[in-house]
């Protein structure tokens, strides 16, 4: 089963687009009008010099503004690096008032589609494609003022993404935002989204990625001032891990602080704000969340006013506001509060971004000040490869009985797409514009072209369903959630839509979930009863408790939103000119009484595929293919060694060392597709208290109808640790680590024990 055409030389026509280099944008225009002669335009300086020639130059009224989203001086010709939004797609909607801001970019499915993929090499290139368009946006002519480069003189260089909280429970609002429940998948996806938003470069970034939200949030109701409890070796061996690999692997420096508290301790205030993530992590911005300062008054009533919770989020770390805070802190450095020197410190750490984004530079030095001329990138064949590829890696196929899928067209004379997503793609709040959408609809009438009758109908008013149906020899039923329902956070929220959640099992930002259970499963009994060759189709931010489906529907695929290529995507699986190979990146449920507490926070009472105590509905890691594997020979050898090494019994790894395991990989079906190789790691004689089993490695690799291949995948010692609360340290246990290698959590092919030593 090939793969699309228009994908075939994906990596190196998109890579090779992405680090293009030109004529000079928005840094060049700084760097050439600004007043001359100033030591901070001194390439040659050292940065903290160069920095210090900006502070002893500004106002402390400018130092106070600069620590807003705007980070720039007008007065000494500094450029703000901006901000946007972009998690899955630069996100520039505008509004009502700003007809001209409203600007499409290439947009990729919601991150739980994204991590589905299990492809961090395609998260990366994902990051470039939403870089590189910030970079166009900020630097074009066409998107500012004359003589005034950028969106209005408003560049969006700093992208507010990856989400690198953890799916810990599935009734999240904003489960829709993470990549999953797994802390290595997460953290492995949110590193490659920041590479490939910063870049490779060795001295400049063509973005910077700002992590949210640190940490443990994954609760909407009461979130403002509601407390996540948990002990420190969850912190460090659950939710930290994602936003630590972020920083250390992936190189970001920046994040934003959750509204949420940790043990009682809100976390815009947090002293891990300075002992952790500036001090041990290197975050250069620290952001406050919108409205949380005030929330420190208002929720928490632990200040007694907005300046005292302003100085207190600058005493913590906090040197980017989204809330009012000029006023106060100039209040405060009139009362001696602040110092100018704390404001100094701030700053510092700031202006490296502007220093690491070229923005100071000469448009000669800095390979990114290039891209402001000539076709607007989403609308090149570069960009729309790289979308296209992550909704076809997206998909996950849930079930395929009797090989119901995929559905051959030299069958299919009409064919029924029912449903209320099947017409329709369904974008979120961080999502933006895209240059074009295709809905299911769309897809599907395109794969079948003109000769098959294509009978729609959105829902079974006046038995519409039913009837499309009973007269069409195929039907695909369309069904899940609105990412879009709730209240109005207002008007430049315009183009995602507010409209009431009727549904309890719909959820988003500012709404927990009520229910697990679909409402719109009635209408796939409906279609079902009318004609057993349904497939059921779940556009979904998270799962749902379809037992019936389960057990009844001949097939069932499942995607995320938001996608501009969603249907052309869909109809590749549908009609097999793809084969799926995406895995769940979080465990679904078989009833809420599996889920313990939402407030509960200790995973370990029950929750993801590391503590679950009772069989899921599907469990994490699990997806289909069109094809079948065999896995055999795991060996676990020195790095480096030669993939046909002689398979032992057992293997030893230094507390300090690595090892490379390999396993053979085959496809013993009749075409192509890809396989997940998913590591696992298990403790059966740990003397303190581990998870069931881990993620510690995976790689997705692609193979053709009777090929093997042998998959490496690198382990080393410190994957394995565990956070020693006493020493406050990482500690790598001397005892025995059972390896397991299975097509998910599961069902595990193959084990090796491994002595740690």
């Amino acid at each position: 089963m090939p793969r699309p055409k228009t994908v075939a030389p994906l990596r190196a026509v998109a890579l090779a687009a992405l680090l293009c280099a030109g004529h000079a944008g928005v840094a060049a225009a700084a760097a050439d009008t600004a007043p001359a002669g100033y030591p901070f335009r001194d390439t040659g300086l050292a940065p903290a010099a160069r920095i210090a020639s900006m502070l002893s130059l500004m106002t402390v009224d400018e130092k106070i503004d600069a620590l807003s989203t705007n980070s720039g001086v007008p007065r000494l010709g500094i450029p703000s690096f901006g901000s946007t939004e972009g998690i899955h797609g630069i996100v520039q909607r505008g509004d009502q008032e700003h007809e001209k801001q409203r600007i499409t970019t290439t947009q990729f499915p919601q991150p739980p589609g994204m991590g589905a993929s299990w492809d961090p090499a395609l998260v990366r290139q994902a990051g470039a494609v939403q870089s590189l368009e910030a970079r166009y946006i900020s630097q074009s002519a066409k998107y500012g003022k004359p003589g005034q480069p950028g969106l209005a003189g408003k560049p969006v260089l700093m992208q507010w993404g990856p989400q690198s909280d953890l799916a810990r429970d599935p009734r999240w609002g904003r489960s829709e935002e993470v990549y999953g429940e797994d802390p290595f998948l997460v953290g492995t996806m949110a590193a490659a989204f920041v590479q490939g938003i910063q870049g490779d470069d060795p001295h400049y970034w063509r973005g910077a990625a700002l992590l949210k939200h640190f940490l443990a949030n994954s609760n909407e109701n009461g979130r403002g001032n509601s407390s996540s409890d948990f002990d420190e070796r969850l912190f460090h061996e659950y939710y930290a891990v994602p936003f630590r690999m972020g920083f250390q692997e992936g190189g970001a420096r920046a994040l934003m602080a959750a509204y949420n508290a940790w043990n009682g301790t809100p976390m815009g205030v947090h002293p891990l704000l300075n002992d952790l993530v500036i001090k041990q992590w290197g975050a250069d911005v620290v952001s406050s969340d919108g409205g949380a300062i005030g929330n420190l008054v208002k929720l928490y009533k632990r200040y007694p006013d907005q300046k005292a919770a302003a100085v207190a989020g600058l005493k913590a770390g906090i040197n980017q506001y989204l809330d009012t805070y000029k006023e106060e802190l100039r209040a405060a450095v009139r009362e001696g509060t602040v110092t100018e020197a704390e404001l100094d410190a701030a700053l510092a750490r700031k202006f490296r971004v502007t220093l690491k984004l070229g923005l100071l530079d000469p448009a000669a030095n800095n390979p990114y000040a290039a891209i402001k001329d000539g076709q607007e990138p989403w609308q090149g064949e570069a960009h729309q490869a790289v979308s296209l590829q992550m909704a076809l890696e997206s998909i996950v196929l849930l079930k395929n009985e009797r090989a119901a899928l995929p559905l051959s067209r030299a069958g299919i004379k009409s064919i029924a797409v029912i449903g209320p997503h099947a017409d329709s793609v369904h974008w979120d709040w961080y999502g933006g514009i895209p240059p074009h959408k295709v809905t299911a609809l769309d897809g599907i009438r395109a794969a079948l072209g003109p000769g098959v009758k294509v009978n729609y109908a959105a829902d079974n008013a006046g038995d519409a369903a039913v009837k499309a149906a009973r007269t069409s020899d195929v039907a695909v039923v369309v069904v899940g959630n609105d990412p879009t329902c709730g209240p109005n956070m207002g008007k430049e929220w315009t183009d995602a839509g507010t409209k009431p959640c009727s549904d309890p099992g719909d959820g988003r930002e500012g709404r927990d979930r009520e229910t697990l259970a679909l409402a719109q499963e009635a209408l796939v009994k409906q279609v079902l009863a009318a004609n057993p060759r349904t497939v059921m189709v779940l556009v979904s931010s998270f799962p749902y408790t379809i037992n019936w489906s389960k057990e009844h529907v001949p097939a069932i695929v499942q995607m995320a939103h938001s996608s501009q290529d969603q249907g052309s995507a869909l109809a590749q699986v549908l009609f097999g000119d793809y084969n799926p190979g995406g895995k769940l990146t979080v465990t679904w449920p078989a009833s809420m009484a599996q889920l313990p507490p939402m407030m509960d926070y200790d995973i370990r009472h029950g929750r993801t595929y590391m503590y679950a105590k009772q069989a899921p509905l599907f469990p994490f890691g699990h997806g289909l293919s069109y094809t079948t594997f065999t896995y055999a020979n795991l060996r676990v050898g020195v790095p480096g060694a030669p993939a046909s090494a002689a398979a032992s019994a057992s293997a030893a790894l230094a507390k300090g060392g690595s090892v490379d395991v390999d396993v053979d990989v085959g496809n013993t079906g009749k075409v192509a597709g890809d396989s997940m190789v998913q590591l696992y790691a298990a403790w059966p004689q740990s003397k303190v208290a581990r998870p069931r089993q881990a993620l510690v490695g995976f790689q997705r690799v692609h193979l053709q109808p009777g090929e093997r291949r042998t998959v490496r995948i690198a382990l080393p010692a410190s994957r394995l640790a565990y956070w020693d609360g006493a020493r406050g340290k990482w500690e790598v246990e001397a005892a025995p680590v059972e390896l397991r290698v299975g097509e998910s959590s599961a069902a595990i092919r193959l084990t090796r024990r491994v002595d740690v030593r």
